[in-house]
């Protein structure tokens, strides 16, 4: 697939240059890529911004964009196999979690096509008897998408069909080392009845393609999820022309268990919160809290657990932990386990990459004697590695729950709703878990405090990101002015 897809057709990029992506766990090519330049990016700008401004899908009723979303979602299911197939090759993750990633990403596109008929402005008959307020909701233009490696069709999906439902047009750019779905999946829509220009996708790099449409004057607001750091020069980026930014990006998410906590229940979601996506995951439960009383006990049932975690090749149905995504990756996981033994940190299981002879595998690793200062319990590894911390009091608890840049997401297990309440309230993160973990739902919103991001995804509120409000008063009857 060597090309982009702009104005509902594959195009070559303009300088013609490619690159490939190679599986993490096989080592192996599996595509070539059309290489972006600006100039494709402002190709593919002007095809969305004339879609919008002459183009039918914003004036198209609710009830018609919301058929074409169901239709996507239609085919992003009868296509889950062979998506699959792609995104586990690209990105490493296991195939039977990939599997359930397509069905999940149907399942946004059915729930934002719901909003198509739903989002609404409001109507104002309080201003007097001859005055009529309306407050109209309209699509904000042109968005630039910018997404991640780690869950690509899903994260695309959590952006892409919430701006189609309120009538705007996109322009998105897939990460370089996972594009595959993301143009399969333009291609989908199209076939749907999504009109040409509607969607554009242009592959390539962060620099140039990600910046320039972080900065293009005709894109009126970018979506991006990545790393806080990046996510901080596109913020930038964007505020030089004063474009609307929501960004979702890291976490360093605490999972606290109480004394009181039904543990034969908790054991599980925490070892699946931690390796989960091979703990490539912004809501990775990667620190474990646990109460004094109960943390050698609980201690010793984690590693006995985490010690029969399937790795190994993401093709396998029975393999749990797949591949980590590149080199870069895998060196820094590696000098974060370093970190943590250098400081003093025990290193309980794991922390090595596994030999093999095609791609990169690490074993699920579980450090205890974490202190809240190492840099193991405050900073986001983005690899399978769990930081064992320890408290005394509900205030402790919530002291080292929130001494963290972070505010994404949180679980807690308690007995005790007084307590589950209270941790709700004062732990400073965009999604509390109480008595699970890592649980979606397209109805709820979706984001994070502090340098977690801004904005939500998904919801009904996730249409704000994609609207303008705007205030229409209405005089009625006879106009009498008074001013001269």
């Amino acid at each position: 697939m060597e090309k982009h897809w702009i104005g509902g057709k594959y195009v070559r990029g303009a300088k013609g240059d490619l690159f490939t992506t190679v599986s993490p766990a096989h080592d192996t090519t599996i595509g070539n890529y059309a290489l972006g330049s600006e100039q494709d990016v402002h190709t593919a700008v002007q095809s969305a911004r004339t879609a919008f401004d002459s183009g039918p899908w914003p004036h198209m009723s609710g009830q018609e964009r919301a058929q074409v979303l169901c239709a996507t979602a239609d085919l992003i299911h009868i296509h889950c196999e062979e998506l699959a197939r792609l995104e586990t090759l690209e990105s490493g993750k296991p195939i039977t979690q990939a599997k359930a990633e397509m069905e999940t990403a149907a399942d946004l596109w059915r729930y934002a096509a719901t909003l198509a008929r739903h989002t609404v402005g409001e109507a104002y008959n309080s201003l007097g008897e001859n005055k009529l307020g309306l407050v109209l909701r309209e699509p904000a233009g042109v968005a630039g998408l910018i997404t991640p490696w780690n869950f690509p069709l899903l994260i695309i999906s959590q952006k892409l069909p919430f701006a189609l439902a309120v009538g705007c047009t996109a322009v998105i750019k897939p990460s370089e080392l996972t594009p595959g779905t993301t143009l399969k999946l333009a291609a989908l829509a199209h076939e749907a009845g999504v009109p040409p220009g509607v969607i554009n996708v242009v592959t390539g790099f962060g620099n140039p393609v990600g910046a320039c449409i972080a900065e293009h004057e005709d894109i009126d607001v970018i979506s991006f999820t990545g790393s806080t750091a990046v996510g901080r020069r596109v913020a930038a980026a964007a505020g030089r022309n004063l474009k609307r930014c929501s960004l979702e990006l890291g976490g360093k998410n605490p999972h606290i268990i109480f004394a009181d906590a039904d543990l034969d229940a908790a054991l599980d979601p925490v070892v699946f919160g931690v390796y989960f996506n091979m703990g490539e995951c912004c809501n990775s439960g990667s620190r474990l809290l646990l109460q004094e009383s109960i943390a050698e006990e609980f201690t010793a049932r984690v590693l006995e657990l985490a010690r029969t975690v399937p790795v190994g090749d993401p093709l396998a149905e029975d393999t749990k932990v797949g591949a980590i995504i590149n080199e870069p990756q895998l060196a820094k996981i590696n000098e974060y386990v370093q970190s943590g033994k250098d400081l003093g940190a025990r290193l309980r299981t794991g922390g090595r990459q596994i030999p093999t002879l095609n791609g990169r595998f690490f074993e699920p690793t579980v450090f205890d004697g974490v202190t809240p200062q190492m840099p193991i319990a405050k900073e986001e590894i983005f690899g399978p590695v769990l930081s064992i911390l320890t408290f005394r009091t509900l205030d402790e608890a919530i002291q080292i729950a929130n001494d963290t840049i972070y505010g994404l997401s949180a679980g807690l297990w308690t007995s005790n709703v007084d307590t589950a309440f209270e941790v709700s309230r004062r732990v400073r993160a965009g999604t509390i878990w109480i008595n699970c973990f890592m649980e979606g739902h397209a109805e709820l919103p979706f984001g994070g405090y502090r340098d977690s991001g801004l904005g939500r995804e998904l919801g009904r509120f996730s249409t704000d990101e994609f609207t303008e409000l705007k205030t229409v008063q209405l005089h009625i009857g006879e106009q009498r002015s008074s001013w001269l």
